[in-house]
């Protein structure tokens, strides 16, 4: 069994087949907009329409549209109708707490040094 990558009857790590890893790799690239990424940040924060989402990213709403598209296509958003409105949604704890975790500690870095991203563009 493992668990984390680690074999728990033997300690040793193992490392992911390479299908997940280059899942793994398109869902980063996905994510490596800053335009997607805030759309997924504020869809962990709470589900939103398209327009609600172009409104809260400053996005037009075309581009939000196909955005999201992408997401829902990659399995990282969900959608739901209510009447005539579409209703999107994160719905994996695992994207939620990944996404907090990045963008909250980076928030936090940025806050305290007064740093954006130091070092970290290319």
């Amino acid at each position: 069994m493992s668990d984390g990558g680690v074999s728990v009857a033997t300690g040793e790590i193992i490392d992911p087949p390479a299908e997940v890893l280059a899942e793994a790799a398109a869902v980063f690239t996905l994510l490596s907009s800053p335009s997607r990424l805030h759309i997924v940040w504020a869809l962990a924060q709470g589900e939103c329409d398209v327009t609600g989402l172009a409104e809260r990213v400053g996005g037009a709403l075309p581009a939000v549209s196909q955005h999201l598209a992408k997401l829902k296509l990659a399995g990282l958003v969900q959608s739901r109708r209510e009447g005539r409105r579409v209703i999107y949604l994160i719905d994996d704890d695992d994207i939620v707490a990944t996404v907090h975790g990045l963008v909250g500690r980076l928030s936090e870095r940025a806050g305290r040094s007064g740093e954006r991203g130091r070092g970290l563009g290319a």
